[in-house]
Formats: C-alpha cells, sequence, structure tokens
C-alpha cells in the first residue's frame, strides 16, 4: 500500500493543483461564497478520516444551546436520501446519516438537518418558522460555497495534518496551506496526560500562527441502553461482545476490554447487512453487546435492546477550557449583536 501511493504522486501533484486553484479562485470571487445573516460555525478537516467532529459538534452544542436557538446542519453521510431534510420523529439512520441522527436523539431542544448542498441547508433553515440563532456545520471545511463565519479545524494527535501529504499519496484532502483559512484548531485525540512541553513541540510543528487546543475523548463512567445502565466496573467484570464500525476502534476496545471479550469491527459508517446482523447475533448468544453511540442508532433496531449497550463519549479539552469558550461565544454574541 505504501509503495502504491509512492507511484501515484504524480496524481497527488494534480490533485493538489486543482484544489489549490479551487480555493484561489474562492478566494479571489471568481467562485462565489454566500455568507449569511446569522452566527455560522463550521468543524471540519483536512485529513480523510475521523478526527472527532462529532464530539466536537456536541461540545459546541452543550456550549451554545442554553442560551440561543441551535442547529446542526450536516450532509448525512451514507444515509438513504436526497435533499433537505429537517429531523423529526420519524427520521433514522437511514434517513438523515448516523451522526445526525445522534445528535436528533440526544439533543431535544435543538434543529437537525441535513442537506449535501450547504448553501440550500441555511436557506431552509432560516425558512422555518422557528428559525435558529446559530447554525453548526459538520464536516464543512472545504464546503467553499458557503462561507462560515468562525472555522474550527481538527486535526488528531499521531496524526497531524503538518506531517501528511495529499491525496492519494496521503490523506489530506487539500493543501496543508488550507489551514489558514481556520479561526483556532484543535488537535483531538490525545493522551489525558500530555504534557505542557508536548503541546508546545506540536505547535511548533504545525507552524501556523493560530490558537491552538489539545483535547481528548473523555469516556462516560456507564453504559446505557433505552431501558437501563450499567458502570464501567459491571461491564469489564462481565464477558461481552465490544462492537464498533468507527475509524479508529482501538481506543475504544481498550477501555473496555477484558481478557475473554470478543471483538467486532467494522467500516466506519457501515450499514449493517441481514447476515452480519445474524453472525453478530450468533456471535453474542447471551452476552451483552457494548458499542459506539453513533453504531448503536443503526443496530438497536436490529437487535435485542435489553442486550445492546453503547458508551457515550465528550470531547474534554486539557488545557484553557474557558478561553476557548469565552472565544466561541464572543464570536456568537458579536455576530447577533451586528444582525
Amino acid at each position: 500500500m505504501i509503495l502504491l501511493r509512492k507511484l501515484l504522486f504524480p496524481f497527488a501533484i494534480l490533485y493538489g493543483f486543482i484544489t489549490s486553484l479551487r480555493n484561489y479562485l474562492y478566494d479571489k470571487g471568481i467562485f462565489k461564497s454566500y455568507s449569511f445573516d446569522i452566527p455560522v460555525i463550521a468543524v471540519g478537516n483536512l485529513n480523510v478520516g475521523g478526527t472527532g467532529k462529532t464530539p466536537q459538534i456536541e461540545y459546541l452544542i452543550r456550549l451554545l444551546s442554553p442560551k440561543y436557538k441551535v442547529a446542526t446542519l450536516s450532509r448525512g453521510y451514507k444515509r438513504k436520501s436526497e435533499g433537505f431534510i429537517l429531523a423529526n420523529e420519524k427520521a433514522t439512520a437511514e434517513t438523515i446519516g448516523d451522526e445526525p441522527f445522534q445528535y436528533y436523539k440526544k439533543f431535544s431542544n435543538i434543529q437537525v438537518a441535513v442537506d449535501a448542498n450547504r448553501k440550500n441547508g441555511i436557506e431552509q433553515l432560516l425558512a422555518q418558522s422557528s428559525k435558529p440563532e446559530i447554525i453548526l456545520l459538520d464536516d464543512a471545511f472545504q464546503h467553499r460555497k458557503v462561507k462560515a463565519g468562525f472555522y474550527i479545524l481538527l486535526t488528531a494527535y499521531g496524526d497531524l495534518f503538518s506531517d501528511d501529504f495529499i491525496l492519494p499519496t496521503g490523506n489530506l484532502r487539500e493543501s496543508r496551506d488550507g489551514a489558514k483559512r481556520a479561526n483556532l484548531i484543535i488537535v483531538t485525540k490525545c493522551p489525558s496526560d500530555l504534557s505542557i512541553q508536548e503541546q508546545e513541540n506540536i505547535k511548533k510543528k504545525i507552524g501556523i500562527n493560530l490558537p491552538i487546543f489539545f483535547s481528548c475523548i473523555d469516556y462516560d463512567d456507564k453504559v446505557y441502553n433505552d431501558a437501563e445502565n450499567l458502570t464501567i466496573g459491571e461491564v469489564k467484570a462481565t464477558q461481552k461482545i465490544l462492537l464498533a464500525g468507527i475509524a479508529n476502534p482501538k481506543p475504544f476496545f481498550q477501555f473496555l476490554q477484558a481478557e475473554k471479550d470478543e471483538t467486532m469491527t467494522f467500516d466506519d459508517h457501515h450499514h449493517f447487512t441481514e447476515s452480519e446482523i445474524n453472525r453478530i447475533k450468533e456471535c453474542a448468544k447471551n452476552k451483552i453487546i457494548i458499542t459506539t453511540e453513533k453504531d448503536f442508532v443503526r443496530l438497536e433496531a436490529e437487535l435485542l435492546k435489553a442486550q445492546l449497550y453503547y458508551l457515550p463519549i465528550k470531547s474534554k479539552l486539557l488545557v484553557n477550557q474557558e478561553t476557548f469558550d469565552q472565544t466561541i461565544l464572543n464570536y456568537v454574541g458579536t455576530s447577533t449583536r451586528n444582525r
């Protein structure tokens, strides 16, 4: 695979040229970007793969929704529908996508919408009788047709965009220079004990004069289903199946796994077939199954609800949380007043 990626280097140069030209045309106004008279925060990344966008969107929801009417807008990756959809009681993971459906189930006080055309999605949200005061764009860093008011760029610890190269030789969706469009950068999935010195070293490696924050995954102390919950201690003492369809399941498994537990791994955003569901049931038999939140919303209708649990996670800033929160609140407050 490494050799193949090196052989594809000429295509990476071509791809880099095309994406850089596209960005240049947007920067110069030749391609039109649309802005809106409402605070719009875009969360995204340069790398292909999981950088922790979902827990970061949820962090912003928790920060902002007590004071403002918040809406999330995603493309609805791998959904079996098209166009604009505003989530309601009929929504499923198949109609709006697993991550938007997760937002909808967890946060009853926000609007959740999907539309691959973010401009149309925002217009549709603002046409609602109860329109939002803030829109959070999920995975929209490269969606230049909409000009957000504030950009948060995520890059995973151990997989920094500054160490990567453009597709297909590397995993970057665009040149590393694209990071300059961000208002701030968060290095996600850090060890919880990451030292201040190592944080400074990473800042130097990234080499961009922007505020840089560091976050880790904070696991809940219980697992849940719709009927009950179990403590992590109880879970670790119980023989079980651990199941994940996420970009990097290793930390999830390590947090919960005991010696005799079996793990089952699927692709990110995986849609489970009937044969796969039957295989999961056969492996589990009388054991409990622990999965991730976004896998749970796809599986809960297919498996015994008393058997299936999920482990919630949150994004937790290692230091300077008050500074980060105030930066976001200052942008929202200023934008709202300027309206």
